[in-house]
């Protein structure tokens, strides 16, 4: 197992849906005409939907999501702050079950990554670009205990193209979302604390991990804060305490 693949390499295979905080902008799969929304956000350590991995410097991530009934297509775009991309992830999603208690929600993507390797040519050191492909795949089932407290489960497998890639990837959350916490008429809190599992081409851990993000109707802005803590793996990456603070713009 290549630990500098694994490292930054799964960042980009793990995305949940565009950013879009409950009482923020959102896309509503039920309606019937196509639907356009999208998020930037600005983040201190440029972290993946599986916490225990990020970028390790600060990172822009655009999110956009076109959605036509319960079809979306939502590609992902990252770069470091010094204009270099680091992944691009191209999801396709299906929501079947929109409404009522239970909901039901399934994806697939091809993503690529972008590393930046350090060669010479003549004595003379260059920097290169190597791009490695993934395919992925999600299932996303979740329960309304109340109108804004959600729980549910996450799975997604993921598999390297490439031989020096991590070749599989099973990543299993039990999560839970308390959205849309009214603050003022303006302001909303969304709170998703979530344990999961994870193993990459056999070698395993546990983590825990919590979001707040704090949020402003009226000027379409967000601030979140996640901390993530390993209770144990065998894993030989990450680290055991990590957290980040994420800016984010709703686009209207």
């Amino acid at each position: 197992m290549r630990l500098t693949t694994i490292s930054n390499g799964l960042v980009p295979l793990i995305v949940a849906s565009v950013a879009i905080p409950a009482g923020a902008q959102q896309i509503d799969t039920t309606h019937p005409r196509t639907q356009v929304a999208g998020a930037v956000t600005i983040t201190t350590k440029g972290i993946s939907l599986i916490p225990a991995f990020s970028l390790g410097k600060p990172a822009a991530i655009v999110d956009v999501a076109i959605a036509d009934g319960a079809l979306s297509f939502e590609p992902q775009f990252r770069f470091g702050l010094n204009g270099k991309p680091w992944s691009f992830i191209f999801w396709g999603r299906y929501r079947p079950l929109t409404s009522g208690k239970f909901r039901l929600g399934v994806g697939a993507h091809p993503s690529v990554l972008f590393r930046t390797i350090t060669d010479s040519t003549s004595g003379v050191p260059r920097q290169t670009i190597v791009v490695t492909r993934y395919l992925a795949g999600e299932v996303n089932p979740s329960y309304s205990l109340a109108t804004n407290l959600h729980v549910g489960g996450y799975y997604l497998y993921s598999h390297g193209v490439e031989q020096e890639a991590v070749q599989n990837t099973h990543f299993l959350s039990a999560r839970a979302n308390l959205t849309n916490v009214r603050l003022s008429d303006q302001v909303f809190l969304q709170f998703a604390p979530q344990l999961y599992y994870l193993n990459m081409d056999g070698r395993d851990g546990f983590y825990v991990n919590s979001a707040v993000t704090l949020g402003s109707r009226s000027r379409a802005l967000a601030i979140s804060l996640m901390v993530n803590k390993t209770m144990r793996t065998r894993i030989p990456v990450g680290e055991d305490l990590l957290w980040n603070v994420s800016l984010i713009c709703f686009l209207r």
